[in-house]
């Protein structure tokens, strides 16, 4: 039995100052369009599992964890997949010692090793429990080290990690493609899937362009219009879209100078600005 019910939230489609910007009485952070306020990025996949187990992954876990959960009821978390080791993609992991009380169950953690080795430094609490003064209530986590190009096999799901550019600091995105009863890549592929989580990119390297192919959906980078050395802009997330060519395109990670209903309505075809709350299925 292949996974169903399967979807993709995004639970958070802002930067790291998050959208409205403390202090900034802008346009945008003024509006009263729901769009165009963006916590902290982070996304989840749930699904049922080949044993028809509800299932529930993390894509990083955003400072907005607490609300993004709450909004949308998640009351397990088996995994969490992490792009990258900067604080707005990873102050939410103590939030997740929530999930661990109600499965009675420890998370699998995967990242790469600098990111690994920046959990274990910021939550000594968690991840060398043994100092705590008092045995507080800390999250139990299982760390396991991934690289590019190694996929991971999560509950019928293959997550593919892609090697990106985020300025000089080399991060990850995922290529999530469901399995078939064989351990193979389904022919028929369920909800958004193939899909590509692509956060906080400013270069995509020749080696990850062809593994890009044949997408249901990307979700992609797009910071601002202004050029900026660590992400893409907004002619630069189009470009490179049009050459990936997904069946459909959603772009997140978006700055306060991003007005929704304004650049949304511009978009080529076949994209579009994603948003707090976005469901795909």
């Amino acid at each position: 039995m292949p996974v169903g019910d399967l979807q993709c939230i995004i639970l958070g489609s802002g930067t790291s100052a998050g959208v409205p910007v403390i202090g900034c009485e802008c346009e945008v952070c003024r509006s009263t369009d729901p769009r165009d306020r963006r916590s902290r990025p982070a996304a989840c996949v749930q699904f049922r599992d080949p044993l028809d187990k509800q299932r529930v992954i993390l894509i990083d876990t955003s400072p907005d964890l607490r609300d993004q959960a709450l909004r949308h009821k998640l009351r397990r978390c088996d995994a969490i997949v992490y792009t990258h080791n900067h604080v707005d993609h990873t102050f939410g992991l103590d939030e997740v010692r929530r999930f661990n009380a109600l499965m009675k169950a420890p998370i699998d953690v995967y990242a790469e090793p600098h990111t690994l080795q920046f959990l274990s430094r910021v939550y000594q609490h968690i991840f060398a429990r043994e100092k705590n003064v008092n045995d507080s209530f800390v999250a139990t986590l299982i760390p396991h080290v991934v690289e590019p190009d190694r996929p991971l096999e999560l509950y019928g799901l293959r997550w593919t990690p892609l090697r990106l550019l985020h300025g000089r600091l080399p991060i990850l995105g995922y290529r999530i493609d469901a399995l078939d009863d064989r351990g193979g890549v389904a022919e028929s592929q369920p909800g958004p899937l193939p899909l590509a989580y692509c956060t906080d990119v400013s270069g995509i390297p020749p080696e990850t362009w062809p593994k890009l192919h044949d997408l249901n959906t990307l979700i992609l980078d797009m910071l601002r219009y202004r050029k900026h050395p660590t992400h893409l802009t907004v002619n630069d997330a189009i470009n490179a879209a049009q050459r990936i060519g997904a069946r459909q395109t959603y772009f997140t990670h978006m700055t306060h100078e991003i007005r929704h209903a304004q650049l949304d309505a511009e978009l080529p075809d076949r994209m579009a600005l994603s948003y707090d709350g976005l469901i795909l299925h």
